[in-house]
């Protein structure tokens, strides 16, 4: 028999220390429970997983420590001081992806609807700021009804708490936040803040405003998926980036992503030792474009021919398909892919595609990933709806972010750079460091149709057969500046290249960038044209 046993027999009341950790066992195990096997069930049924199997999917095995297990409300009104169930609805803790450390926490809809209170913010706060501490990414999962409202302003604090530490955590540690559920009101701009948004289609949603309240005050009839489903914040509001067919799938895109992005902003991204030859050269490229300028082809075609084994990591597909936007390799380094899609209007960069594609580089730029950009831009999307909708404001988003960003940038010229537009996308003049160009490229203030019509109106008018001269003069145009070698006589492009090398030059490219160091000027912070 122990001290500890023989103390207990001696001293009524007094328990031994096995049954204190009986004791530990059985609160471990209820608070494992959750809101109990009915809401378990329930859960199950809307093809849900519970925050716990959330948790196991998306972390290496036996690798998740949770912090706060134990954690109550404090909250006595309503009825609550008869409602406490440990961890408050929200499970936290770390552990590990890919043996890398990450921060993780997962709302329990089964617990007061995952609900947020003041306790529930406190425990997602107390992760965000180990993270800070120890430079390692926080992935949110989100199931909650939104604020608890029992708590009133209190819990509306609460969620400023976690907004301020999503600003200030923002370009030092990446944030990730898959939506597994319902996000409304208040609780939708914890994710707006963070880098990435997962929706998983058909159980996920966002709004600021619900369908019942849309319906009272502006007689609006819309359901819940048509309000804010994965598909429409996809496609049509650029709020999320990725769309999922199901949690798992959801859950195994997280980690695909993360083995593409560092664990801060001090670091590099995981290296991969590579299958694909660093020397491959790919002759599809040289006839990939198409002889006819105004015919488009398909610029992930291009992308996949390039980089390591053909992978590459599409970000936001289904919002502003004229801009390709995402991550692969090259040689085994992570790298951001920036690329006009010829396949939707022509390329062309307008309000959508701008923002797009500005949020992505200042995205690799904060964490030291190298971008990659390929143009085949024909400029600005012109129109009424554009101008008066801010194009020049939006445009000026991606002009800014190049001209800010110091990684390594890296540019392919594939076909056409127009106007504004070409100095927009990574050029020289804006710190581009290595300015490739195809043949193929067109690097020219406009298109050689409009020029030839500007330039020679009244040649064109007054010409014997207009028609025929209007087509002598575009012929002549097209010949002598439709192509990269002015350009390069003044060396605004380094190095005209065969397509089918460009694998190659990319990772020598990178390879001589990799001290790349560059500043800009000490300040608080710029002012991007928001």
């Amino acid at each position: 028999m122990t001290t500890s046993e023989r103390a207990s027999q001696d001293t009524p009341g007094i328990k031994s220390t096995q049954e204190k950790i009986t004791d530990l066992h059985q609160l471990r195990s209820d608070a494992m429970q959750g809101g109990g096997p009915k809401r378990i069930e329930a859960q199950h049924k809307k093809g849900k997983l519970t925050a716990r199997e959330r948790i196991d999917l998306l972390l290496d095995p036996d690798t998740f420590n949770e912090l706060d297990m134990f954690v109550t409300h404090r909250s006595s009104d309503f009825g609550l001081d008869e409602q406490r169930i440990p961890g408050d609805g929200v499970v936290t803790g770390y552990g590990q992806i890919d043996g890398r450390l990450v921060y993780v926490f997962s709302q329990d809809f089964t617990v007061f609807g995952g609900s947020l209170s003041e306790a529930h913010a406190e425990k997602i706060c107390k992760i965000m700021d180990l993270a800070m501490k120890n430079g390692a990414p926080v992935i949110g999962l989100n199931d909650s009804g939104g604020a608890r409202i029992q708590e009133g302003v209190v819990s509306l604090g609460a969620y400023a708490d976690i907004f301020l530490r999503n600003t200030l955590a923002s370009g030092v540690v990446p944030q990730i936040s898959a939506i597994m559920g319902p996000c409304a009101g208040g609780a939708v701009y914890s994710p707006a803040i963070t880098d990435f948004i997962f929706m998983v289609e058909e159980t996920s949603y966002m709004f600021v405003t619900g369908p019942n309240v849309l319906k009272a005050v502006t007689h609006e009839d819309v359901t819940f998926e048509d309000l804010g489903g994965a598909r429409v914040h996809n496609a049509t509001s650029g709020v999320a980036h990725f769309a999922c067919p199901s949690e798992p799938e959801c859950i195994r895109q997280i980690r695909q992503l993360m083995s593409f992005i560092p664990s801060n902003n001090l670091d590099d991204a995981p290296h991969v030792t590579p299958k694909d030859s660093p020397r491959r050269a790919d002759e599809v490229l040289d006839s990939i474009i198409p002889d006819n300028p105004s015919k488009p082809y398909d610029i992930t075609e291009v992308i996949r021919h390039v980089v390591d084994d053909g992978d590459f990591f599409e970000v936001q597909a289904h919002f502003a398909k004229n801009i390709i936007v995402g991550f692969a390799r090259l040689n085994g380094r992570s790298v951001g892919i920036v690329a006009q899609q010829p396949r939707a209007l022509a390329g062309v960069l307008d309000i959508n595609a701008s923002d797009k594609a500005a949020r992505f580089v200042r995205f690799c730029d904060c964490f030291n990933i190298p971008i990659i950009t390929f143009v085949d831009v024909p400029g600005f999307l012109p129109g009424v709806g554009q101008e008066h909708n801010g194009i020049i404001r939006h445009g000026a988003k991606l002009l800014y972010a190049y001209c800010e960003a110091t990684v390594p940038k890296i540019t392919v010229i594939t076909r056409k750079a127009y106007g504004g537009a070409y100095d927009v996308m990574s050029s020289k003049h804006v710190r581009g460091d290595i300015n490739y160009a195809w043949p193929t490229a067109e690097i020219a203030v406009m298109g050689a149709e409009g020029a030839v019509n500007i330039l020679f109106k009244d040649e064109i008018e007054h010409a014997a057969n207009p028609e025929q001269r209007r087509k002598e003069l575009i012929a002549d145009y097209i010949e002598k500046f439709a192509n990269p070698y002015i350009a390069a006589s003044r060396g605004y492009i380094d190095e005209v290249i065969e397509p089918r090398f460009t694998r190659m030059k990319l990772i020598n490219a990178l390879e001589m960038l990799k001290n790349k160091r560059d500043t800009n000027p000490p300040k608080k912070h710029g002012n991007i044209p928001l």
